[in-house]
């Protein structure tokens, strides 16, 4: 009986103490309460985890901003495309206001002085700043959507850009970017990953001292990422002194199916054709995709 009693007191003892620790204890009057353990918790909705963007679609932070060494001729480094523009089809913000409607529309007047002041011209251009005109119009960007570009022409060359632009919005031919080049570009130091769609700059062509078209503002280069120039290209289209922009060799292939490249017969190239405009991308010693012009230089 005694070690039965000290067996039952053990067990009397050891209940309450287990019960301590549970965080269960039963008092008098005491009503049953869940413990925080024995609770059922309320499931947590699990988290989306963020889907990064494919590469090309969205701009690098490091665009415009990492000048590459420059060689004998003056230009950029030629060096490998970077991944991220490797399949570039992104769309740089506007930067103007919208130009009214919901299809293709333009406006062409006289350039006002704020804006001759942020372009490229001065006095010692070929041309003087009454023989250009201020052109905006809208575009597809490679984001799907309307945009409101500029470009300043030559007064004998407006009508018919707009003519042009009005079918490249018809065919939803994508432009990443349209804008007036600032003189500040002429002399910054080359980062070869531009991509500006522009007309008149007041520069001589690459390497020589004569005066471009697009000192007159008679030429226009289109995309220039994705249809760059080379000097002169190989068998295998490899550039030899010159290729612009720098990091543009993943588009030396012209067989690629890429958004925003200009191929012969092509909308871009009939477009231009129809108001006798030719293509750089048919010269034979060199190729300047991006490039056409009134006179065929």
């Amino acid at each position: 009986m005694r070690r039965i009693q000290a067996a039952g007191l053990v067990v009397l003892l050891a209940l309450p103490l287990a019960s301590c620790r549970s965080g269960g204890g039963r008092g008098p009057g005491a009503t049953d309460q869940p413990s925080a353990s024995s609770a059922s918790a309320t499931p947590t909705p699990p988290t989306a985890t963020p889907t990064a963007a494919p590469l090309g679609t969205v701009p690098p932070e490091w665009l415009g901003k990492r000048p590459l060494p420059r060689t004998a001729n003056g230009l950029g480094e030629i060096r490998p495309t970077p991944a991220e523009l490797e399949n570039r089809r992104f769309t740089l913000p506007d930067q103007l206001d919208p130009l009214p409607g919901n299809g293709f529309t333009s406006s062409v007047t006289s350039v006002p002085d704020d804006v001759l002041a942020r372009s490229s011209w001065t006095p010692e251009c070929p041309v003087d700043a009454d023989e250009l005109r201020w052109v905006r119009l809208v575009f597809w960007g490679f984001d799907g959507r309307r945009h409101t570009g500029e470009l300043l022409v030559n007064a004998d060359a407006a009508d018919a850009m707009v003519q042009v632009f009005g079918r490249l919005y018809a065919a939803h031919f994508p432009l990443e970017e349209m804008r007036i080049t600032r003189a500040e570009e002429l002399d910054a130091e080359p980062t070869g990953d531009g991509n500006n769609t522009s007309a008149f700059t007041c520069r001589p062509l690459p390497g020589t001292t004569t005066w471009s078209e697009h000192a007159y503002g008679r030429a226009v280069d289109v995309n220039p990422f994705q249809n760059p120039y080379i000097k002169p290209p190989n068998a295998k289209g490899i550039p030899g002194d010159m290729l612009i922009p720098e990091l543009a060799s993943a588009y030396l292939d012209r067989s690629r199916q890429a958004p925003g490249m200009i191929r012969p017969g092509d909308p871009v190239v009939q477009a231009f054709a129809s108001v006798n405009w030719q293509w750089g991308g048919a010269w034979q010693k060199s190729k300047d995709y991006m490039h056409f012009s009134a006179n065929g230089r």
